[in-house]
């Protein structure tokens, strides 16, 4: 995940049927603040979804895949434009297709490493378990059952690593050893209060800005990028592993394994970090090989393939420990900023099996928003699921509560005036054919709200319980 907000990094949405440069907006996501683009009818329908990746030419010189086969995929099937409930897939009162083995609807909190930082960073093992107990006490009571921790950060680790180093974010400096394990701690506590756990993991961002934190000399990103192999890539004061590197995909696989073999985790869950620029010298190096070994993509549906490589292996890595355990993605809410900003190709993993168990867009917007209208978001992405497994979890925004949301036009006072919010999204989701749950980001936005909110928080709060009862 990128810097979170208020951080911004500007993201220019790619709308190739325009003929002129649409009005741009920014918007908060998990990684941080990307840009959307107003349409320039009303007819427009966002998200736009994306040409079937078949389409592309095949990656006629591919990294291997190592694990088992590459699961023969389908094109994704256009959309035909018309707007849809989702319904119509599930007759009226006959249940619902799930997702490994959850029966019940996952209701979700994000738990990011800048909540870690308040409720780890420093303590002991007596200190943490009970802050983390108190967390999740707040957890349950407002009746939710899953929590996404983050453990996986900057290419580091939140846990024992045979392969990253202890995170700055347990001790304050990256590679100490803090005498305990603050991801077992967390299961333990879960467990205790019959929540799930997902390990929530960063794949590729070692660190946005490399001089704001020292990294460890064992830190393998570092190694890397100081002998020069192009495994991992210093660009613009940052440091990232490397998408086209086998070596870094195989780093993040086997960290993937070691989580899974080691903790008592229900899934593992990415985010909507994936290549950190548009800049296409970032890994131009790495593409002239390909290019040299007769690769016929162009750059920019390289890098979407990369990614798949690497999404189909960590799916079948999580299913090669226990077929239980769950794989997901949270991309942004916007699929034009995912396909064209960050290169990964969602469409594709949503048309084939072999990919992710569940999607959890980020769909942080209000009813009234006047780019991207919760409800018609929300169905696009059902839509875009045409795998009868794969879930869809709604991921919701009460960090915007009690604010103006100065980039929704006419929608912009929504979350100042409303009461109950996220009790009606999550009511509208509930009508989608793929769904399978919520996700709230982040926790500290629920239970540690700023004064000048929080108010309003708990009135939200106290509707959205009343729907879950």
């Amino acid at each position: 995940m990128r810097k979170i907000f208020p951080f911004l990094a500007a993201a220019l949405l790619l709308l190739p049927a325009c003929s002129a440069k649409p009005e741009e907006a920014p918007h908060d996501t998990i990684s941080g603040t990307i840009w959307l683009q107003t349409p320039e009818t009303s007819s427009t329908e966002y998200p736009e979804e994306n040409p079937p990746a078949s389409e592309e030419p095949p990656l006629d010189a591919p990294i291997e895949v190592s694990g088992s086969e590459i699961p023969e995929e389908i094109p994704a099937p256009e959309d035909e434009g018309t707007v849809s409930s989702g319904t119509e897939d599930v007759p009226k009162g006959e249940e619902l297709p799930v997702s490994g083995k959850i029966s019940e609807e996952v209701r979700a909190v994000w738990i990011s490493y800048l909540e870690m930082q308040e409720l780890l960073t420093g303590r002991n093992e007596a200190e943490f378990r009970v802050n983390i107990a108190e967390a999740f006490d707040h957890i349950e009571a407002l009746g939710l059952n899953t929590v996404f921790a983050q453990v996986r950060p900057f290419g580091d680790a939140l846990y024992s690593s045979d392969y990253f180093p202890w995170s700055y974010i347990v001790t304050g400096s990256e590679g100490q050893d803090p005498g305990f394990d603050p991801l077992q701690v967390m299961i333990e506590e879960a467990r205790n209060r019959g929540l799930r756990i997902d390990a929530w993991v960063n794949p590729y961002r070692v660190r946005a800005v490399e001089a704001e934190k020292p990294l460890s000399a064992e830190n393998i990103a570092v190694q890397w990028a100081d002998n020069g192999t192009g495994d991992a890539i210093r660009y613009n004061g940052g440091l990232y592993l490397n998408p086209g590197s086998e070596n870094a995909r195989q780093l993040i696989v086997n960290g993937v394994r070691e989580i899974l073999e080691k903790y008592e985790v229900d899934g593992i869950q990415f985010d909507d970090y994936f290549y950190p620029t548009q800049a296409m010298d970032f890994d131009q190096q790495s593409y002239e090989s390909y290019r040299a070994a007769g690769g016929e993509l162009s750059q920019d549906a390289w890098r979407r393939e990369n990614v798949n490589i690497l999404i189909r292996e960590v799916y079948q890595t999580v299913k090669s420990v226990n077929e239980d355990l769950l794989f997901g993605v949270s991309p942004q809410g916007n699929n034009d900023n995912n396909y064209h900003n960050q290169f990964i190709d969602v469409a594709k993993w949503l048309a084939n099996e072999g990919y992710v168990d569940y999607i959890c867009p980020q769909i942080y917007f209000g009813f009234q928003n006047e780019i991207a209208p919760f409800k018609s978001t929300v169905e696009s992405w059902n839509r875009m699921i045409k795998v009868d497994s794969i879930r869809l979890y709604v991921g919701l925004a009460p960090y915007k509560i009690g604010r103006s949301d100065e980039w929704a036009g006419a929608g912009r006072e929504e979350w100042l005036e409303e009461t109950d919010l996220l009790a009606r999204m999550v009511a509208f989701s509930r009508e989608q054919s793929h769904y399978g749950g919520f996700a709230l980001y982040r926790y500290a936005s629920l239970f540690m709200p700023d004064s000048e909110v929080a108010a309003a928080v708990e009135q939200e709060l106290e509707a959205l319980k009343e729907s879950l009862k």
